[in-house]
């Protein structure tokens, strides 16, 4: 074998080698291109290119091109994708534990979702990896709240409105339906176009959230009441994972924890923005009276308490829920 030949031969190896250890990780959400959460992921996807040193590559699909969260977990189940952010009502085709947070009218403050999160989370993840993902990051979007076209004061006005839920929320839907409000289940990628025609004419969302999908543009009034605490959570399929080097896997959940770290804090900032924003569009935020307040709370209550009596949440995810609730208000969860 002449030099040159040997020297082909080497580098041939060495591009054979670097490919069966290369990856490209491809992950779809619905979060559209330009927001606080897709700069961050581009940031980190950079990150990760570069201590890797090219063997980790994150590709992102923004804005829901590749369809709703039904077909994004089907073309990981192909091989199309590796992974998908979800909130938590859309991951729990994953893991039932992905939406323990998103009981409505479970939390009254952020206070409170920061000390269930501290015990729960690592809970959470678990459930994931034992249902083939792993959950590289969950971040808090913020308290969602009822956005309306009609002004909404009390429940009975909620009674006779055309409600949204995510499509595949059953613990959402069951809340609502036992508060004697039928909702009305569609993917999220159709909520604006549903309001736009009347389909529905309420739909609950951060305020953040409502200016990035452009539902400002169509709601007037906000009930001023925190509905519902939104998360976002990435995962990956875990054989994706599992084939990446120790290294790399460390690289790669290391730098998306930090991101989605950053973006808890920025989501707080950038909802508090959003509403101010929205006021002075003209949007009307009217609070609930104490006794409506209390009235919804009640019902948050026993829509957990049903939840933990039907097995809803494995029981390691229920029993760390009730203990840090109660903690948080000081030895009692009601």
């Amino acid at each position: 074998m002449n030099h040159f030949s040997k020297l082909s031969l080497s580098l041939a190896l060495a591009l054979a080698a670097f490919g069966v250890n290369a990856a490209t990780i491809k992950i779809a959400t619905l979060a559209p291109d330009g927001t606080s959460w897709m700069k961050e992921m581009r940031a980190s996807a950079e990150t990760i290119k570069t201590k890797t040193e090219g063997r980790v590559e994150l590709k992102f699909y923004p804005g829901g091109v590749m369809g709703d969260d039904a077909t994004v977990l089907r073309k990981i189940k192909i091989g199309q994708l590796q992974g998908g952010a979800f909130t938590g009502g859309e991951a729990s085709v994953i893991t039932k534990d992905a939406e323990v947070y998103t009981v409505p009218f479970l939390f009254r403050n952020q206070e409170e979702v920061d000390k269930v999160r501290a015990k729960v989370d690592p809970l959470i993840k678990e459930s994931f990896r034992k249902n083939g993902f792993e959950l590289l990051g969950i971040s808090g979007g913020g308290f969602a709240y009822l956005m309306s076209t009609r002004e909404l004061k009390t429940r009975d006005d909620l009674k006779s409105a055309k409600v949204w839920v995510p499509q595949g929320d059953e613990i959402a839907a069951a809340t609502f339906k036992a508060a004697g409000v039928t909702p009305i289940p569609l993917p999220l990628s159709d909520v604006y176009t549903s309001l736009q025609t009347g389909l529905i004419d309420t739909a609950a969302n951060t305020t953040a959230g409502a200016i990035a999908f452009q539902w400002h543009t169509k709601i007037k009034h906000v009930a001023d009441l925190p509905v519902i605490y939104v998360v976002g959570e990435l995962a990956v399929d875990k054989k994706a994972f599992d084939a990446l080097t120790p290294a790399d896997q460390k690289v790669l959940g290391d730098e998306i924890g930090g991101a989605f770290d950053r973006i808890d804090k920025l989501a707080r900032s950038d909802n508090a923005s959003a509403r101010t924003a929205l006021q002075q569009q003209g949007i009307t935020f009217t609070a609930p009276s104490e006794a409506e307040r209390k009235n919804w709370e009640a019902v948050g209550a026993e829509a957990n308490k049903q939840l933990a009596a039907g097995g809803a949440f494995s029981p390691e995810v229920q029993k760390a829920l009730d203990a840090s609730l109660a903690e948080a208000r000081g030895g009692s969860s009601k």
